[in-house]
């Protein structure tokens, strides 16, 4: 199962969750799911995921969100951009890392904010009477319906988790619930912006990382009504493998200054792209189908007769003393560590960050492509350098909308 989250979604009728589960290299027989039109879809897609849990299956639930903000409004500087999965269930051996205690939910038509169909920004109603209607009532009704489903006393809540972007509002929260103030939860905005659906589950991962076992976390979703969600760590966090996260993620971040690079980067400004940006990029749909492993999940080929790795895989091993038709089977390059070859920083071939860097990268274990690079910057990519392959957008085409992903190279250490 592949619940998928977004408010901003790249594709109004196309199954954005597939998209994600090819590029994961999921099996075919799974179920996938977008789940959007709310704030709160990312706690609902993980109550989905949770009811649906047992010990054998896992799901994964990614709640992502990029909302567009006008320019010079104050959602600009609030706004952030992220997202974060988490697998459920497939606990039987031991391994579950937060245990879930329970839920309650409130539906409202609370209508703080909308963004009416084809529009690009969102409207957004009084602060001070969200504040007072909305955040103040139905996200303290919601936990306190939790706390008393659960028979779990407030005080023995660890961390809260609300993100919203009132000012005071998760103190207040935890105020009138009798949740020490002390475990409120840091809305990381200051970082990383409020990513809209995917804030709570951002959080969520954030509070888990400082956790310790037997902490209990509760955690809100706020939208047309309130999910709140009770998580308790076990000992299994502990012995947790190490993650990037959101510790790690914001602590490799690169810093842009440039405001125009941003408007143009989130299609606010009508920029003059030159000759050379003019040229069809239209997407051949059966070629990308025919294929889509290696396009989107990344997978080449390993020789079953010399073991030689390549990518793309083809019909013949391009293992010249081997040479063999028909021996290869699927082999994932997206997780393999790789090196640079060989590369170049293009100022002529058109480029939305100019120039364009790109260059031949080599794997561990054999297999060379020809890829583009990204979160590089002049002067600072060397052969040898370590990368790392991660699942970028490709390009767009304007003329059709239609947005093509593949895999860019980035420093490992980004």
């Amino acid at each position: 199962m592949q619940p998928l989250t977004n408010q901003a979604l790249p594709f109004a009728d196309r199954q954005n969750a597939g998209i994600v589960a090819t590029a994961l290299s999921l099996p075919a027989g799974i179920g996938a799911l977008d789940i959007t039109g709310s704030q709160r879809a990312g706690t609902s897609a993980l109550l989905g995921a949770l009811a649906a849990a047992n010990s054998d299956v896992e799901r994964l639930c990614i709640a992502a969100d990029k909302r567009q903000a006008r320019p010079g409004s104050t959602q600009e500087l609030i706004y952030g951009v992220g997202a974060a999965a988490l697998t459920v269930g497939g606990g039987a051996n031991g391994d579950v890392i937060a245990e879930f205690i329970g839920h309650h939910s409130i539906t409202e038509d609370f209508v703080d904010h909308y963004r009416g169909d084809g529009r690009k920004f969102d409207y957004f109603w009084e602060e001070r009477w969200v504040r007072q209607e909305g955040h103040l009532k139905l996200i303290p009704a919601a936990v306190s319906g939790l706390l008393e489903k659960t028979g779990v006393d407030a005080s023995a809540i660890d961390r809260l988790i609300v993100p919203v972007m009132s000012r005071g509002a998760p103190q207040s929260v935890a105020k009138a619930t009798g949740i020490a103030a002390a475990a409120v939860a840091a809305t990381l905005q200051a970082n990383c912006g409020e990513t809209g659906v995917a804030h709570p589950l951002v959080m969520l991962v954030a509070a888990l990382e400082a956790a310790a076992p037997g902490d209990k976390i509760l955690v809100c979703g706020f939208g047309q009504g309130c999910d709140a969600l009770l998580f308790e760590a076990t000992e299994a966090l502990t012995g947790y493998p190490a993650r990037r996260g959101v510790t790690g993620s914001l602590a490799k971040r690169r810093q842009e200054t440039n405001y125009i690079k941003y408007l143009t980067f989130n299609g606010l400004l009508d920029m003059e792209r030159g000759m050379r940006a003019e040229q069809d990029k239209q997407t051949a749909l059966t070629t990308l189908h025919r294929n889509r492993g290696m396009l989107l999940g990344f997978i080449g080929g390993r020789c079953t007769k010399c073991g030689t790795l390549q990518i793309p895989r083809t019909r013949v091993c391009v293992n010249p003393n081997c040479g063999a038709h028909n021996t290869q089977v699927d082999e994932p390059f997206a997780e393999k560590p790789a090196t640079v070859m060989s590369w170049t920083a293009d100022q002529l071939a058109y480029s939305i960050d100019p120039p364009a860097h790109y260059g031949m990268v080599e794997f561990e274990g054999g297999g060379r492509l020809m890829v583009d690079f990204t979160d590089v910057d002049p002067g600072a990519v060397e052969v040898n350098m370590a990368i790392r392959m991660v699942f970028r957008i490709k390009d767009r085409d304007e003329q059709r909308g239609f947005v093509r992903y593949f895999w860019k190279a980035a420093p490992a250490g980004a």
